[in-house]
């Protein structure tokens, strides 16, 4: 049954096809019920009709042998002892009536049968009461509505007056419109299945061929390849466009990752080649062995492993703890003062502020930002603290050459150096900026570069001011 039922356009055809058959069901039954009660009344009216009126001619002092019960509609006359005083001529047999007896009993002595007259009049001393029965008239054995009507007869006799009204007519139009409502719904459920399982299959062609071209992307791993677009404005369609906006993103990702690996491999390779060139000539001669150089390189492949770490880190989603309160310029001011050899003097330019976040992170980025004034300026590094438009603002600026203006967002890519910097001697490995941008974002803030006073590079980062508490910090993340 699962496998039957597994597919949309069955479920979705099952599904309408319930609906629609619960709801017919219910109408046909509403139906019927209402044009048996509509042919029930109609049945009782005439029966009322017949018993009233020949209660008004008892009442008018026609004798009960003389009175005409008609051929159409069956008339029983029961007295209050239940002994039928008339009844028509062809009515045999009889249920749910005063008496089931169809013989007119004769009056006890001293009674009439209504043919004696003292000049009196009766009266029709009810409404009709109505139930249900049957009628054997002339051999034939039908369902009956009687009426009842009580009348007082001109001696002052009280009887009852029985007229029924035949139900063949109301169960033969019941019956008729139950038997079209059994032929007719199978045949409008085949349609309504029908119908739904055809324009439930064009609705999902294209997710269908959308589905073949990610099955297709999977097996051949080429993020390149894009699904089809429906030329439609409907839910496929924007299902279509997001998912190639997914498989572009991916495929950036992928690209980002494999070309992160590739300058990781590269900036790994001389570094440990220079180290174990130096240990191999240290080995088969120790008196040739360059120990600074190797402690260089052992320093180098600290620094970017950390460097790498925290890359990884971040691109995890690692977000810091922005619950914390940190004095913005009191923690530069730490820093640069446990710098002991840089090449440069730094000058400072302090005011109060505070803001959200990991000391060590943001530390990181004051060094990287720092460590790339030092290897650029030609004789001063400026680093200032400020409020400005409810964000703090740290810059660093050089008077060196700067950077050019259409280099400046390329040098936050990952292992991009400018062609002046390209010694990996002096140089870093191209990842400072990048993490420090990176760190930047996490907080809230944004890292920029522009021209700075003295003719060099002005990097600013502006972070959002402190705040008690922010709104999902994410996973706490402190750096160092």
């Amino acid at each position: 049954m699962g496998r039957v039922f597994g597919s949309v356009r069955s479920r979705a055809a099952l599904g309408a096809t319930v609906v629609v058959a619960v709801a017919l069901v219910a109408a046909g039954i509403a139906v019927l019920a209402v044009l048996r009660s509509n042919l029930a009344d109609r049945a009782e009216v005439d029966a009322g009709a017949a018993a009233r009126a020949v209660a008004s001619k008892v009442a008018g002092g026609v004798a009960y042998r003389e009175l005409d019960l008609g051929d159409d509609t069956p008339v029983q006359i029961v007295d209050e002892d239940h002994r039928v005083r008339a009844v028509s001529d062809d009515l045999e047999a009889v249920t749910g009536t005063g008496s089931p007896s169809v013989r007119p009993v004769p009056a006890p002595p001293g009674e009439g049968d209504g043919d004696d007259d003292d000049g009196g009049a009766g009266e029709v001393s009810s409404t009709p009461e109505y139930s249900g029965g049957t009628a054997r008239i002339d051999g034939s054995t039908a369902e009956y509505r009687w009426a009842a009507v009580e009348v007082t007869d001109a001696r002052g006799e009280d009887v009852t007056v029985y007229a029924g009204a035949p139900l063949a007519t109301e169960q033969g139009a019941v019956g008729t419109v139950r038997d079209a409502m059994l032929i007719g719904l199978p045949l409008l459920l085949v349609v309504v299945a029908g119908v739904t399982w055809l324009v439930t299959r064009r609705a999902l062609r294209p997710v269908e061929g959308i589905r073949r071209e990610m099955a297709a992307i999977t097996a051949s791993t080429d993020l390149s390849r894009r699904v089809p677009e429906p030329s439609s404005h409907d839910e496929v369609a924007a299902l279509a466009r997001t998912t190639n906006e997914t498989l572009a993103a991916l495929e950036a990702s992928v690209e980002r990752q494999r070309a992160f690996v590739a300058d990781a491999s590269h900036e790994l390779r001389s570094p440990v080649a220079s180290l174990r060139t130096q240990l191999e000539v240290g080995a088969a001669h120790p008196e040739l062995l360059d120990l600074d150089g190797a402690v260089e390189d052992v320093v180098r492949l600290q620094r970017l492993a950390a460097d790498l770490l925290l890359l990884a880190r971040l691109d995890a989603g690692e977000r810091p703890a922005l619950t914390a309160r940190l004095a913005l310029d009191g923690m530069v001011r730490e820093e640069l003062s446990q710098r002991t050899g840089d090449r440069l003097p730094v000058v400072t330019e302090l005011s109060p502020a505070e803001v959200a976040g990991s000391r060590g992170q943001l530390s990181r980025v004051l060094g990287n930002l720092v460590d790339n004034a030092q290897r650029h300026a030609r004789g001063e590094v400026r680093v200032s603290v400020r409020t400005e438009g409810g964000r703090a603002v740290l810059a660093v600026a050089d008077d060196g050459d700067g950077v050019p203006e259409g280099e400046r967002e390329r040098i936050f890519e990952r292992f991009v150096r400018l062609d002046d910097a390209r010694s990996r001697d002096d140089g870093g490995a191209g990842l400072g900026l990048a993490i420090a941008r990176d760190v930047a974002e996490r907080h809230g803030g944004t890292l920029t570069v522009g021209a700075g006073p003295g003719g060099g590079a002005l990097f600013a980062l502006r972070l959002p001011l402190g705040r008690d508490r922010v709104a999902d910090p994410g996973r706490a993340a402190d750096a160092t």
